[in-house]
């Protein structure tokens, strides 16, 4: 049932306007990994949708834990040495610039995020090594010119050498599919050859009818999300040459030992990484 939270999370400026009675996606997912940063409109949320796919709190940690083990392969593997967060959610320890970090304390990470709640935690919790360097910037993925040209980008990243461009679980939040795969294509066009593009998002495939009912209990409550096909996500990395497993239930992506105990039917989350060429 995950750990026992107060009605409202530990800290947190009161100029900022949480509407701590509707619930939001970004805290919803935070209760569903065990995490404190929630309120009682969330939890219910989240406990209305476990009735109906019991499987949720499986796949949203397996997802969490993709994001770990494609953050490592890039920094260990592949050398990449920069990043660029888009959705980036509560913080949730280990975070992304943690995991790149620690193979290389000089790795620099943006994080994107157009949430309150998200900003306040970000700023306060995504603390740089001292060799690296950790931003957080205020802008939504619905809109990539403006992530491009933002200061911290552009103070904290050389888009003339490979980055690691993340959208973990945000694109189900995006339901125009030409909208989105024009995000997409906006945010990689002036990334350096090399680059990488790692992606997860709400699949069908696995289970239809039950991701199709826990799709419309997230919709019934304001947290619109659309579940799309793996030919679907395939799509978004048109042009990139994908890496091996290609796009799979999170789970089965380079798995580690607790990855590979989860059973296929746990997981509605689907991902991928490709590099750009």
């Amino acid at each position: 049932m995950g750990v026992a939270v107060p009605d409202s999370p530990d800290d947190g400026p009161s100029s900022v306007d949480l509407r701590t009675d509707v619930a939001h996606s970004a805290r919803v997912y935070d209760y569903l990994l065990g995490g404190k940063d929630n309120y009682k409109a969330d939890r219910k949320a989240a406990e209305d949708v476990v009735k109906v796919a019991p499987y949720m709190r499986t796949s949203v940690r397996a997802n969490r834990n993709f994001m770990v083990r494609v953050a490592r392969y890039l920094a260990a593997e592949r050398g990449i040495r920069q990043f660029l967060d888009i959705g980036t959610g509560l913080p949730t320890s280990p975070n992304l610039h943690e995991v790149v970090q620690k193979v290389d304390p000089s790795c620099r990470v943006v994080y994107v995020d157009n949430d309150p709640i998200v900003l306040v935690h970000a700023r306060a919790l995504l603390t740089s090594t001292p060799e690296g360097r950790s931003r957080y910037i205020d802008a939504d993925v619905s809109d990539p010119e403006s992530i491009l040209a933002a200061p911290e980008v552009r103070e904290t990243l050389d888009l003339s050498r490979p980055v690691g461009l993340c959208l973990i679980a945000v694109l189900h939040f995006l339901h125009d599919e030409a909208k989105a795969h024009g995000i997409v294509e906006s945010l990689l066009e002036p990334l350096a050859s090399g680059s990488f593009l790692a992606l997860s998002t709400i699949a069908i495939d696995s289970a239809p009818k039950q991701v199709g009912t826990a799709i419309k209990e997230y919709n019934a409550r304001g947290i619109h999300s659309k579940a799309r096909t793996k030919a679907d996500i395939e799509g978004f990395f048109k042009g990139l040459e994908l890496i091996e497993p290609g796009v799979t239930p999170v789970h089965h992506w380079r798995p580690d030992d607790e990855a590979r105990k989860i059973d296929d039917s746990q997981v509605s989350m689907y991902g991928g990484l490709a590099i750009k060429r």
